[in-house]
């Protein structure tokens, strides 16, 4: 392709390369027989497990299984890189898909001296003072991230468009995109397996490499296992054009980087056809326990403070010794764990929301109900996991796939099975988004369980956090959206669906599509004790006479918070929680409205366009109430990690001491 088109001037935020040697390293040989210092992947797995600790006794959940798996490609890679001088970016662009893996990057980096990080940077780790997010965001941290990572396989199609655009303009510069085998399988990662090559022999892309870490493991466990081989999805990318390679020792430095060094050269002297380097690695490489583990240690395993710290450390480095500077900072750790506190417990029960979804699932299925779990890896974490073993004939792990699940969904649902998906919020709303419009299209209703909510995900980072939720889904036809607050909500709603389900399916109707948000943390199991969960309608919590705050989900406990402090100030307010989004009640807010001097204020992790307050707003307008409102919510922001979602409640205004200021 001949280059005819000025682009704008973009500025690249992405800092130098290093100039000093790494503060741990190890030596290897390049292809032409030279010795090179290249960091020592063994400190990457030492400083993550140093990292993740910091996190976890914040609160937050953390990745360890990933990143042990990358550390020799991505010291190997980012060595090569780095070699062409401080614009290293001039002759690569570099996408990490695989965004579980990145803080093994920011380990490494902090080794390097990349961007000024230091072993201190990485103590802040996921907190919300911290750019180092739980995933690679460029909106926070345009200095070591260039395309945001996080939702697995959308990371190789912004890199072919990468590649695509440095041959129009003419740049000489090679793009390479680390993927793991379990983000393959996601759809938009198979569109682009299958253009990159076919554009490529077109001339219309510049040199190519993609990464493959196959670890056969996702986080459910091992993907031959759950789901289906992906050898053959490997295979096939011959056919579709790329030239691809395969090393089994993906935990050799020295193998790892000459086959890097070797395809990348390749690539370079053959632009039609771009290389595809697959990987064999382990998932928790460098501790027996996480090898060995069925998801391969996806998450960290280790306790806040937990005593075998240091012995996994020592693990890491088995047969060598540890470094001090890390056993001492394992150390410091330890002897920093604070007494237990004294005092009384609460004596209200908590819980997560997800056991009740699952308890309605296999109540429903007792009575002979034919209800079928379509899951994309996350069970465990939506839920769905103790459906799962009561029933192990009633669900298909469909893989690390959610638009997939929801279509085969729509397909079990047309041959009269009673179709359940789950997955996180933020994958479903859009990954999930056309297949849920044909669902109803289609007149194949499926009801969906979709987690982790808004800033309920504090720690993942904005990727992660759904915050259009509401907006996404609220629109289609005949589809009900409720937002779950307890595990006694949930159990009860969630059996209401599938009977529901039954009972259109007996009249000859399509059943509405039903869609439950819920967030990640425990809350009290129900907040009126012996209530009534009525379909389509709103819960009165607390009646008072000097205003509304109307709300759902997790902020519920919020809410009941900023009114209990309220009444100690004479102000007496009504708490109702509005859980189903875009089925409004009202005839109860008709008569809160005239309880509570006509004033409202509502309240949603959720962005305000479009969100709740709005739906519910527009509807009692609909109804020609007149009423005082204010809302408050995400004011047009994305997210960032922290270690709670308090955290970011607070940070953006909604917790309970902004609903205080409302009245």
């Amino acid at each position: 392709m001949t280059a005819t088109i000025s682009p704008l001037k973009v500025k690249n935020h992405l800092a130098s390369a290093p100039t000093t040697a790494p503060i741990f390293a190890t030596k290897i040989h390049n292809l032409a027989g030279e010795e090179i210092t290249l960091a020592d992947p063994k400190a990457t797995r030492a400083l993550v497990a140093l990292m993740n600790q910091h996190a976890v006794i914040g609160g937050a959940a953390c990745h360890w299984g990933g990143p042990a798996a990358f550390a020799e490609m991505m010291s190997a890679l980012h060595s090569i890189m780095f070699s062409q001088g401080p614009n290293w970016f001039e002759k690569f662009n570099f996408v990490n898909d695989a965004g579980h893996a990145e803080n093994g990057i920011y380990a490494l980096r902090a080794n390097l001296g990349f961007d000024g990080l230091t072993f201190e940077s990485l103590r802040g780790f996921r907190s919300i003072t911290s750019k180092l997010t739980g995933h690679g965001e460029a909106h926070l941290n345009p200095e070591g991230v260039f395309i945001s990572n996080g939702p697995l396989g959308s990371g190789l199609p912004q890199a072919q468009g990468l590649a695509l655009a440095d041959r129009a303009i003419g740049n000489d510069r090679v793009t390479i995109c680390t993927i793991s085998d379990g983000g393959c399988m996601e759809g938009e990662a198979r569109e682009a397996m299958a253009a990159i090559p076919g554009l490529a022999q077109k001339g219309k892309m510049n040199p190519f490499v993609m990464i493959i870490s196959d670890n056969n493991t996702k986080l459910g466990g091992r993907i031959t296992e759950d789901s289906f081989d992906m050898k053959g999805s490997f295979l096939a990318l011959r056919e579709m054009g790329w030239d691809v390679v395969r090393v089994e020792e993906g935990h050799d430095l020295e193998r790892v980087y000459q086959a890097i060094e070797e395809n990348i050269a390749k690539a370079k002297s053959n632009e039609l056809k771009p290389v595809a380097l697959v990987i064999k690695t382990v998932k928790g490489y460098g501790v027996k326990a996480t090898e060995e583990a069925k998801s391969g240690g996806h998450g960290y395993p280790l306790g806040a403070y937990d005593d075998k710290l240091v012995s996994f450390l020592e693990e890491i480095y088995s047969g060598e010794s540890c470094p001090e500077e890390f056993t001492n900072w394992a150390n410091e750790i330890l002897a920093s764990k604070p007494a237990p506190k004294e005092g009384p417990k609460s004596s209200v029960p908590s819980d997560k929301v997800q056991p009740g979804l699952a308890n309605a699932m296999i109540k429903a299925t007792k009575e002979g109900l034919p209800v079928f779990s379509v899951t994309s890896d996350l069970a465990g974490s939506t839920g769905v996991a103790g459906f799962h073993k009561e029933f192990p004939g009633h669900y298909v792990d469909i893989g690390i796939a959610e638009s997939n699940m929801v279509s085969t969904a729509v397909g079990m649902a047309k041959q009269g099975f009673i179709p359940v998906v789950d997955t996180f919020a933020q994958f479903g709303v859009t990954k999930g988004n056309l297949p849920l419009i044909m669902s109803q299209l289609s007149q194949g209703a499926v009801i969906c369980l979709f987690s982790h909510t808004g800033f309920q995900d504090a720690a993942d980072g904005a990727s992660h956090q759904a915050t259009t939720y509401f907006s996404a889904v609220a629109g289609i036809p005949n589809t009900t959206v409720i937002a779950l607050s307890t595990k006694e909500e949930a159990e009860s709603l969630m059996y209401q669906a599938i009977k529901r389900y039954e009972e259109a399916i007996n009249k000859g109707e399509t059943p509405e599509t039903t869609v439950f948000f819920f967030g990640r943390e425990k809350h009290p199991v129900s907040y009126i004790e012996g209530g009534s969960y009525n379909w389509a309608k709103a819960q009165v919590l607390r009646q008072g006479t000097d205003g509304i705050i109307v709300t759902h989900g997790p902020l519920v406990q919020q809410a009941l918070k900023a009114a209990t402090e309220l009444e100690s100030k004479g102000k007496n307010i009504t708490v109702i929680n509005n859980p189903f989004i875009n089925k409004i009640d009202v005839e109860t807010f008709k008569d809160q409205l005239t309880k509570n001097g006509n004033k409202i204020v509502t309240v949603e992790d959720h962005q305000l366009t479009a969100g709740a307050g709005a739906i519910l707003c527009h509807a009692l307008k609909q109804e020609g109430l007149e009423f005082e409102m204010k809302s408050l919510g995400n004011d047009g922001h994305f997210g960032q990690s922290s270690y709670t979602a308090l955290e970011l409640y607070k940070k953006f205004g909604f917790d309970a001491q902004a609903m205080i200021n409302q009245f």
